[in-house]
């Protein structure tokens, strides 16, 4: 299976302008695409995270990304998805979230040798002449197009301010240099952002006379159709500081059951055949796909942002030695604070994991009070557990791959 039936198997494809196109391209590793990321936070955060995931899968599939750092376009503020005009920042702010975000997509996408470019979008937009830039590109544009796109149309009767209104010429001028610069021949970005994508599309074909094609993202939606990724704490975002590996997992750990399989065959690079046979799973078994779940996203999403992970796995434990986890931290100079433990008796663990003010997940199963086993770190006491793991399916070696583990 080629790249794009896989995504189109994953559910990950909402809408194109050219399907044929499209699979040609991204099948045969001939897209320059680009995903674009306005600095509104000093973090990304889960809404992002299925875009970055796309940028890696197609990266993979032999694709060019050009992730693009909207620090000019940030100035202006996106009105899609806003009953609401964002928060003005300052370019001080700016600059810093551009950094954090620059940070945290080296995680994700290979920038080495070229494979893959970071662009600002300042570096273009704030040398623009505003007289220039209406005659180049504004007779391209047709205010009445604009006004029955969907992230005009919402904020219509709240009132949308000009400088707004401006953010669909910035988006499609950024499509229209990066193709001229950079050969960047597609964009790709969620799915309310359609009608700023068709604007680009329509801006390099009406002043360079050729066709870019654009695909937007299935929204991350649960069984209600709300959007996924917020908390009663605010957004899960995709840094330890801000959001912990504890909160991270558990928010995976206790999605619906009517979302859990939607959420491993979109987000996790699990192959679809094992998937699969996961739709086949109800009851107790849908706990276990969540396991996997959250096993494969905080991998995923914080990996290598965590010092280790430790499992131990005897089943059987109801309280926590905390005398173990000590000599585990001590040994190893770890920050608890980025230490991912992992076992079997939630409730119990979490209270553990609480009681001894750690923001991290502490799941412990398997070192009694007064056991007379010793406490070295690392995997001595979860071989066992590793095997059962790898049996049932769980994908814990997958997390193993991507987390610094010192088995000893």
């Amino acid at each position: 299976m080629k790249i794009y039936e896989e995504l189109v198997e994953r559910g990950l494809i909402a809408q194109v302008t050219n399907e044929e196109e499209i699979r040609e391209m991204v099948n045969n590793g001939k897209a320059t695409f680009y995903i674009g990321f306005d600095c509104t936070a000093d973090s990304l955060h889960v809404g992002h995270f299925m875009a970055l995931c796309l940028m890696k899968r197609l990266q993979m599939a032999g694709n060019k990304p050009i992730a693009l750092i909207g620090d000019g376009t940030t100035l202006i503020g996106d009105p899609s998805g806003r009953s609401d005009m964002r928060q003005m920042l300052d370019e001080a702010a700016i600059k810093h979230n551009a950094e954090c975000f620059k940070r945290q997509m080296e995680k994700f996408i290979d920038f080495s040798d070229d494979k893959a470019l970071m662009l600002y979008n300042s570096e273009w937009l704030k040398p623009l002449n505003y007289i220039e830039l209406l005659r180049e590109v504004g007779a391209c544009f047709s205010v009445n197009n604009m006004l029955r796109a969907e992230c005009y149309k919402q904020r219509m009767e709240k009132g949308l301010s000009f400088l707004e209104f401006n953010y669909m010429i910035m988006q499609s001028y950024d499509w229209y240099y990066m193709f001229q610069h950079y050969g960047c021949n597609m964009q790709f970005g969620g799915n309310d952002q359609w009608s700023n994508m068709l604007g680009g599309t329509e801006l390099i074909r009406r002043k360079l006379g050729k066709d870019a094609h654009a695909m937007t993202i299935t929204l991350l939606l649960n069984s209600e159709g709300k959007k996924m990724g917020k908390t009663a704490n605010g957004a899960v975002w995709l840094d330890p500081n801000k959001t912990s590996p504890f909160e991270f997992y558990q928010y995976w750990r206790n999605v619906d059951d009517a979302d859990v399989l939607k959420c491993i065959r979109m987000l996790t690079f699990l192959p679809l055949e094992q998937i699969d046979e996961m739709d086949k799973w109800e009851g107790s078994q849908l706990n276990q796909a969540k396991e996997i779940l959250a096993y494969e996203l905080t991998a995923l999403g914080l990996g290598e942002q965590l010092d280790g992970i430790y499992i131990s796995s005897d089943y059987g434990c109801r309280k926590p030695d905390e005398r173990f986890l000590g000599a585990l931290l001590d040994d190893q100079r770890l920050d608890p604070q980025k230490c991912l433990m992992i076992g079997n008796d939630l409730d119990t663990d979490i209270a553990g994991a609480k009681r001894m003010d750690l923001a991290t997940l502490y799941l412990h199963t398997n070192i009694t009070p007064g056991s007379q086993r010793p406490a070295k770190p690392g995997l001595t006491f979860g071989t066992p557990g590793i095997r059962h793991w790898e049996q049932e399916g769980s994908g814990l070696s997958s997390l193993l791959d991507h987390l610094p583990i010192r088995r000893s």
